[in-house]
């Protein structure tokens, strides 16, 4: 363990090894530490291959540096290649090239301050291209920011008929709409697009509630922990405290399709692909499963199950190719799976017994639970450092284009972000500042910039910009603590 530098940041053991005469002494990068995490070996051979495909540059760019291709090749090195057209490609980089430069860029100078609020932070999101940013709070707020133009307050959304929290936001693919759920079964949806700037439900701006109940509940109330839009922004997906998944067609305005699919609260549930077919969930019964809307096997059926995690699921992230995804879980530990490993049903004793009481909401993990693994474990790896407790805290793969997603990183009890490679499961970067659990956190699609969104109110920026003066988008500067690896 040691202290960060006064900027902020560490050089790369593996930059420290590269060439620093490449005019690359006062570029800095990726800090790595000890891994906490299972080690590498056990990581599928596929993901790993594939990771490093999507991050590793043109052969023709470290030819020049003879047994020393493992190495990183620096980023002088790397456009003095693509001007020579080492690569054979006429002077232009691959998506894999920049990549490979970008990803040794970690968002973690700074932070500074986007905005604060006197409430928890419970969601946030940046949209697809990057433009814009959305932020949930408990105090029934949610606030849309232009990053384009300094982050200024594009909307400010007051909620209607909040039942305790924003427990999630969606933004449709073609960002004119948002939904908003909460402990509650209707669903907002709210005019992104409209020249309003405050957006006070049934005020100032009408918010369309879509109901997810029927006549079959008898009146039971249930609330929605997790929502999502489908890729062609037709069709909404939620997981439900009364153990379902649901499907809403937004084009007929009603549930298309209801499954009870866990045995317990449902607190996350993603589309796989593009293709909308395939549907991830994770739940408090530990369990994660794969619906495939083409080809049910039977009403409440699971298409597969994956086991592993030893407590509840409280967030999953697909990878977006239909076969990879992470979850976090209330054991302290991100998985991550592969959809073509999962079984039929799950074992007959997949719940692992324990002599212990416990409760995440207010109980620290029972330290002899840590190093537990479990019987019929089908993840392909594990990743240990942070902390799941209080909320269901959120993990995610790093952006595709800026760093092939050879990362994943999370918030945490401990009021960090936490960063990890993804397939050696080293912990690259963990970033404090906040003083309160951080339950998401969101790595900009194109750039180094990371948002971490804390239960103390404060929404703050950290980046890796190329001078050492503070962004034009952010200058407010707040009080930095150190971090360490």
């Amino acid at each position: 363990m040691f202290d960060a530098d006064e900027m902020g940041y560490a050089m790369s053991r593996l930059q420290l090894g590269s060439d620093l005469c490449d005019a690359e002494k006062d570029s800095l990068g990726v800090g790595t530490s000890h891994s906490s995490s299972e080690p590498s070996a056990d990581l599928d051979n596929e993901i790993s291959q594939v990771t490093k495909l999507k991050s590793t540059p043109h052969q023709g760019f470290s030819r020049q540096v003879p047994g020393r291709h493992h190495l990183p090749v620096s980023t002088v090195r790397m456009l003095a290649g693509r001007e020579s057209n080492f690569s054979g490609r006429g002077g232009r980089f691959s998506a894999a090239d920049c990549a490979h430069m970008l990803s040794r860029y970690l968002p973690v100078k700074g932070p500074w301050l986007v905005d604060q609020m006197d409430s928890r932070a419970y969601v946030s999101q940046f949209s697809t291209d990057g433009t814009l940013f959305i932020a949930g709070f408990q105090g029934s707020h949610i606030r849309i920011y232009n990053v384009e133009k300094g982050w200024k307050v594009q909307k400010d959304i007051l909620t209607k008929s909040l039942r305790w929290t924003v427990t999630d936001t969606s933004l449709s693919p073609d960002q004119r709409n948002l939904v908003y759920a909460s402990m509650s079964p209707i669903v907002h949806i709210v005019d992104v697009g409209s020249g309003t700037t405050e957006s006070h439900a049934n005020v100032t701006e009408i918010h369309d509630g879509l109901d997810f109940s029927s006549n079959e509940d008898g009146g039971y109330s249930f609330g929605i922990f997790s929502v999502k839009f489908s890729t062609d922004g037709r069709e909404l997906v939620a997981g439900s405290s009364d153990d379902s998944i649901y499907v809403y067609d937004l084009e007929a305005n009603r549930v298309s399709l209801r499954t009870v699919a866990h045995t317990s609260d449902v607190n996350t549930v993603c589309f796989a692909d593009e293709s909308g077919n395939l549907i991830l969930s994770g739940g408090d019964d530990n369990l994660c499963k794969v619906w495939d809307r083409r080809c049910f096997i039977g009403r409440d059926k699971a298409a597969g199950v994956l086991v592993g995690h030893l407590e509840g699921v409280t967030f999953i992230d697909s990878r977006g190719d239909g076969r990879y995804f992470i979850s976090n879980g209330k054991d302290q530990t991100i998985k991550l799976w592969d959809i073509r490993k999962m079984s039929s049903t799950p074992p007959a004793k997949h719940e692992v017994e324990r002599n212990y009481e416990w409760d995440y909401r207010w109980m620290e993990y029972p330290p002899e639970s840590r190093n537990l693994k479990h019987p019929f474990d089908q993840s392909v790896s594990t990743y240990k450092g942070h902390s799941v407790l209080r909320t269901l805290i959120r993990c995610y793969f790093s952006p595709l284009h800026s760093t092939g997603q050879k990362y994943i990183y999370t918030g945490s009890n401990d009021s960090s972000v936490y960063i990890y490679d993804l397939v050696s499961g080293d912990k690259v970067a963990v970033l404090k500042h906040h003083s309160s659990p951080i339950r998401d956190c969101n790595w900009h699609p194109h750039y180094p910039t990371l948002i971490s969104s804390s239960w103390d109110g404060d929404l703050v920026k950290w980046e890796f910009p190329g001078s050492s003066e503070a962004p034009i988008m952010s200058k407010k500067r707040v009080r930095r603590r150190h971090f360490y690896y």
